[in-house]
């Protein structure tokens, strides 16, 4: 996944050239427009446009939510005639087939709370204005700028925004973990593990509005030294 908003948005515009009917160019640009300081949709549409679902031109409408949980997004690529379901993280972006077949894996529709597959084809039979348009990130204040979970929710280890449950300060910046666990440094993913049931035994602070900073989304940091 390209980091910089700016190459993210460069690539998509040149992916563009081979996908959008020189028509629709203007329309397709327009929604790039919307997204162009929101990492998770030019993720989307940087997939969308560089490996088209159906192999012909074809462009991105509108983006719709599906679902998400702790800072992961089921997205809806909407077209003229389809509706591509996409997973995407700060980690990456996955492809999910089309909402038309009416299908999720097991795990993941464990992961986003649906009862069964009949509950998630329920979804999917409905229209795609059923579904939220998905806003940018950066204008909701319930959602982590840089690890993009929701408000209430834990954020993801080593994000920049979590508070340290000992001391209040940045996680990933106090010296907690290191007295925590009596190192100078976390240098293997056992310590790692061992840390995180620390911190879980301690009571991690969830993210709530009040965290978050001024700065656009960086992304998760790095707990490792």
């Amino acid at each position: 996944m390209l980091n910089d908003l700016h190459q993210q948005r460069k690539a998509i515009l040149i992916a563009m050239d081979y996908a959008v009917p020189e028509a629709d160019r203007a329309e397709a640009e327009d929604l790039l427009d919307i997204y162009r300081e929101d990492r998770i949709g030019l993720s989307l549409l940087l997939e969308f446009y560089s490996y088209l679902p159906e192999a012909r031109e074809e462009w991105v409408r509108e983006v719709r939510l599906v679902n998400r949980h702790q800072g992961i997004f089921l997205l809806a690529a909407i077209t003229a005639e389809q509706r591509y379901l996409y997973l995407v993280s700060s980690e990456g972006i996955e492809f999910q087939g089309s909402m038309n077949d009416g299908f999720l894996a097991r795990e993941l529709l464990d992961f986003f709370g649906y009862d069964d597959a009949a509950a998630f084809e329920a979804v999917c039979a409905a229209t795609a204005e059923a579904l939220p348009i998905y806003e940018p990130l950066q204008l909701d204040e319930d959602i982590c700028p840089a690890c993009h979970t929701t408000a209430g929710e834990y954020h993801e280890l080593g994000c920049p925004v979590e508070l340290c449950p000992w001391c209040g300060g940045q996680l990933i910046h106090c010296d907690c973990r290191y007295e925590q666990l009596g190192l100078d440094a976390i240098t293997t993913e056992a310590e790692l593990r061992q840390f995180e049931i620390l911190l879980e035994d301690r009571g991690r602070i969830p993210y709530s509005r009040e965290q978050r900073p001024s700065f656009a989304d960086e992304g998760p940091g790095i707990v490792f030294d």
